[in-house]
């Protein structure tokens, strides 16, 4: 093996060992190049931009309202759960906003510090709070568990790039890039990096327990991602599926779930 090559093969080896941290929820240890204070930051400003270009379904609307209602639950469930286990400062920064967009696509999504956006083509597939939930509780969990960083800091060691010392991520092109091929708002074309089959599984983990803390039916995941399962044997599948798989593999697990789910789950009044 030529020298460079070993070289490099060792500093990347060295950069995972001394760059990974350990979730506190889910206990798996993630590579992190990327403060989350970076992460947030960037979210903000892509988060506003994607607003400002896109037609907000106005507060005052029945379905915005149900948007705001069932996220702001999620977000007291999480809440709630991270303060049993004592790590609240993991979401201490969190400025939790949630709009509705009109839009046909079937997709929902969370970034860092709590911007969420449901669009209006997911509801026909949702149904009923308890549906929209799970689909909350998914897509947040993406973001309270810190796979968008995760994904980031793996595209950054594929592209080369040095972690920006006292450069701001959000000034540079190439970090600003691979931050909205993650997560999407602003590239309305290409394909999304995707999520992993452990990131994937800690979603639907986390985000049925977080639904169920808040009072919705966990159960509703599985007719929920029946309804999405057959929508993908279209010939054109929804955005929401680019990355979350759903198939039968997943249900089963899901399944496999419910009855610690349940546990947490107290119908509310």
């Amino acid at each position: 093996m030529k020298p460079k090559i070993i070289l490099l093969l060792a500093s990347t080896a060295s950069l995972h060992f001394f760059s990974c941290t350990r979730n506190a929820i889910t206990g798996r240890s993630q590579l992190s190049l990327v403060p989350e204070s970076e992460m947030q930051q960037m979210a903000i400003t892509q988060y506003n931009q994607f607003l400002n270009e896109n037609k907000v379904v106005p507060k005052t609307n029945d379905n915005a309202e149900m948007v705001k209602r069932v996220g702001s639950r999620i977000a007291s469930a999480i809440t709630t759960y991270y303060r049993e286990k004592g790590i609240t400062n993991d979401i201490a920064n969190y400025k939790w906003e949630f709009n509705l967009v009109q839009s046909s696509e079937v997709n929902a999504w969370c970034m860092p510090g709590g911007k969420v956006v449901v669009y209006t083509g997911i509801l026909p597939v949702t149904q009923n709070e308890d549906a929209l939930a799970i689909v909350l509780g998914h897509e947040i969990t993406h973001a309270i568990a810190g796979h968008g960083r995760e994904r980031m800091s793996q595209a950054m060691v594929a592209q080369g790039l040095q972690v920006a010392g006292n450069v701001a991520l959000g000034s540079n092109p190439k970090t600003v890039n691979i931050f909205n091929n993650i997560y999407g708002p602003a590239a309305q074309v290409g394909v999304l990096l995707p999520n992993s089959r452990n990131q994937e599984s800690e979603a639907d983990h986390y985000g049925l327990i977080f639904a169920a803390i808040a009072g919705y039916n966990p159960q509703e995941a599985i007719p929920f991602w029946t309804r999405m399962a057959n929508l993908s044997k279209g010939s054109t599948s929804p955005v929401f599926l680019s990355d979350h798989p759903s198939d039968a593999s997943r249900i089963q697990k899901l399944k496999a779930l419910m009855p610690e789910a349940l546990a947490y789950y107290k119908p509310s009044k």
